[in-house]
C-alpha cells in the first residue's frame, strides 16, 4: 500500500533500527490503542494514531487465514463444498468455537462463514491444517505471505489470534490486508457482509455490528482478547468511494464500534466539497473525533494465557458472549 504520510518519524526510525540491529524482537507495549483510516480510491492515509506501533491482532488474524484460504480456492486447490476434517488439536481450541468434534468434518463454505461471524478458533485450526499440514507451518506461511504483501511488521504464530507474545501486527499492516482482500479476492469479499451463520441448532450473529447500522459498511472483522482489547477492521463504500478503518485496543465492544463509526464518518465528511484547502478540511474533519475513553481498560497484561506476575492461567478467546 502506498501512503501519503511517513510510516515512522525520524526518532522512531532510529529506535526501530536500534531494535533490529541488536536483534531484539519487538513486543506490544502496555498501550493498546492504535488506528488508521485509508482512502482506497487515492491510496491515501487520512488519519493515523500509533499506526506503526506493534499490537496484538487477536482475531483480526482470521482475516489473513481467510486470505490464504481464498488464495487456495482461487488456485483450485480447495473446493467450496469440500469436507474439511477436524483434528483433535482443532477440537480442543478454546472459545470462541463451534465445539467441533474430532473426527467430524465441516465444509469450506461453512468454515468461511464460521470464521467471519462466530470467529471460531477451532475452525481456524481446521483451515490451517488443511492448507499447511500443521497450524505452526501454516502460521509460517501466513507470515511469509503477509510480509510479501507489504505487511513487514506482522508475525503470525497461529491461525486464530489466540494470545501469543510473538504474534504482532500494526494498524497500518491490517489496512494493507483489508485492501488486498478487496483487490485480490473481490469474488469472496461478499462473505464478510453476512450477518448470521447457522450451525446445528444454533444461529450466530456477526460480531461486526457496524454492518447494516453504519451507511456503506460491508465488512470486515472484529477481534478481542484480554491482551489486545477490542479490535476492528472495517470497510465502507459510499457513492463509489471506499475507505478502510482499523482500530486496536477498545475498552468495550460498544466504545470500539462508536470510535470506528466516528472515524468512518469523519472520512466521508472530509470528502465533502467546501471552500477550505483539502489538507485543512481533512484535519478539521478528524479533529472532531474524540479519543476513545479508557482505551486500555479491557486489556489485562495477559500473554500466552497468563497474567504477568502470577501463575494464574486465564481463559482466552475472541469476542465471547460475556464480552460482547
Amino acid at each position: 500500500m502506498r501512503v501519503r504520510i511517513p510510516a515512522l518519524s525520524a526518532k522512531s526510525s532510529l529506535a526501530a533500527a536500534a531494535i533490529f540491529t541488536l536483534g531484539f524482537t519487538p513486543s506490544a507495549t502496555a498501550e493498546k490503542y492504535a488506528s488508521i483510516v485509508v482512502d482506497l480510491e487515492r491510496d491515501e492515509v487520512l488519519h493515523a494514531r500509533h499506526a506503526d506501533a506493534p499490537r496484538y491482532p487477536a482475531s483480526l488474524t482470521k482475516a489473513m487465514t481467510l486470505y490464504m484460504l481464498f488464495d487456495a480456492m482461487k488456485a483450485g486447490e480447495v473446493r467450496l463444498h469440500e469436507e474439511l476434517p477436524v483434528s483433535r488439536a482443532a477440537a480442543n481450541q478454546p472459545p470462541s468455537s463451534l465445539r467441533l468434534r474430532a473426527g467430524s468434518t465441516i465444509t469450506t463454505k461453512q468454515a468461511i462463514n464460521a470464521l467471519i461471524t462466530k470467529s471460531a478458533n477451532d475452525v481456524a485450526v481446521v483451515v490451517a491444517e488443511r492448507l499447511g499440514g500443521t497450524e505452526a507451518r501454516f502460521a509460517t506461511l501466513m507470515t511469509a505471505k503477509a510480509n510479501a504483501m507489504g505487511m513487514e511488521s506482522t508475525t503470525f504464530k497461529n491461525a486464530s489470534g489466540l494470545p501469543n507474545s510473538q504474534q504482532l501486527s500494526t494498524a497500518r499492516d491490517m489496512a494493507v490486508l483489508a485492501e488486498r482482500l478487496l483487490e485480490d479476492h473481490a469474488d469472496y469479499y461478499g462473505y464478510f457482509s453476512n450477518k448470521k451463520f447457522s450451525w446445528g441448532r444454533a444461529t450466530y450473529k456477526n460480531h461486526n455490528r457496524l454492518i447494516g447500522t453504519v451507511e456503506g459498511v460491508d465488512g470486515i472483522k472484529t477481534g478481542y482478547t484480554r491482551a489486545s482489547g477490542f479490535n476492528l477492521m472495517t470497510s465502507a463504500k459510499r457513492r463509489g468511494r471506499r475507505v478502510v478503518a482499523i482500530m486496536f485496543g477498545g475498552s468495550t465492544a460498544r466504545s470500539r464500534d462508536q470510535h470506528v463509526t466516528d472515524l468512518v464518518e469523519a472520512a466521508y465528511k472530509s470528502f465533502e466539497p467546501t471552500d477550505l484547502e483539502p489538507e485543512l478540511r481533512l484535519r478539521m474533519s478528524f479533529s472532531e473525533v474524540q479519543p476513545p475513553v479508557d482505551p486500555n481498560g479491557a486489556a489485562m497484561p495477559v500473554l500466552n494465557g497468563k497474567i504477568f506476575g502470577t501463575n494464574t492461567v486465564v481463559a482466552e478467546g475472541d469476542e465471547g458472549s460475556k464480552s460482547n
